[in-house]
């Protein structure tokens, strides 16, 4: 078979558009427990891991607070700020048309992944979901990667991991998958490339081509 199979995706800027959501609940988070506005690309460096994690590099002291403000915030704005990607639809369907098998690897927990599949409804393209809540351990660590390949069983052989940020390339990498990092997310394409992806995506259908044949094609 030409291309990747299995393909596994990030959630968050791959599959759906949560950037504004992100950033207005960080926004939001730091504002509202340590009474001050931290420099974007500040409080979105860590994006990625889990939210926790994230939250305690920027005050371990206070990262419970973090994420309890976070998750109000974005709950309460969720359904209006979270969007779909044009073209995703799209490159899923080609991809499952194909039967290649599906995945996500993603560093929300199920609740909140849930949340996203309700309002953008793709969960039906994917055979596994992961989530933060399936691992002990979280990206860049290869765990979840690994646990999608076994709940799939395949191998790291021919699959792909597809993510929008530096912390997905790492954990594709050390998953021993190919990585495909795409610039619609919260990080700039320059710190993607910095991070040694296999590939740099522009558009759903340029991944959609680059599964299916092992070549990225405009589109």
């Amino acid at each position: 078979m030409k291309g990747f199979d299995p393909v596994i995706f990030d959630l968050d800027g791959t599959v759906v558009d949560t950037v504004e959501l992100i950033v207005v609940s960080f926004r939001h988070a730091v504002r509202t427990v340590l009474g001050t506005d931290l420099p974007d690309d500040v409080i979105l460096s860590g994006v990625g891991r889990p939210l926790l994690a994230q939250m305690e590099a920027l005050s371990h002291e206070h990262a419970q607070e973090l994420v309890d403000a976070y998750r109000q915030h974005n709950h309460r704005v969720h359904d209006e700020l979270i969007r779909e990607y044009e073209g995703m639809e799209a490159a899923l369907g080609r991809l499952l048309a194909a039967q290649r098998r599906l995945a996500i690897v993603t560093s929300k927990g199920a609740f909140a992944t849930g949340l996203a599949f309700e309002s953008i409804d793709l969960h039906r393209f994917f055979e596994v979901v992961v989530t933060a809540d399936d691992s002990d351990a979280h990206k860049p660590s290869p765990e979840p990667i690994l646990l999608a390949l076994e709940r799939l069983g395949a191998e790291a052989e021919g699959a792909i991991y597809i993510g929008d940020s530096p912390v997905d390339v790492a954990a594709g990498r050390a998953a021993g998958v190919a990585t495909a990092a795409v610039v619609w997310g919260i990080f700039s394409h320059d710190d993607l490339v910095a991070a040694g992806p296999d590939f740099v995506l522009h558009s759903p259908a340029e991944m959609a081509s680059l599964c299916l044949s092992g070549r990225p094609a405009a589109g």
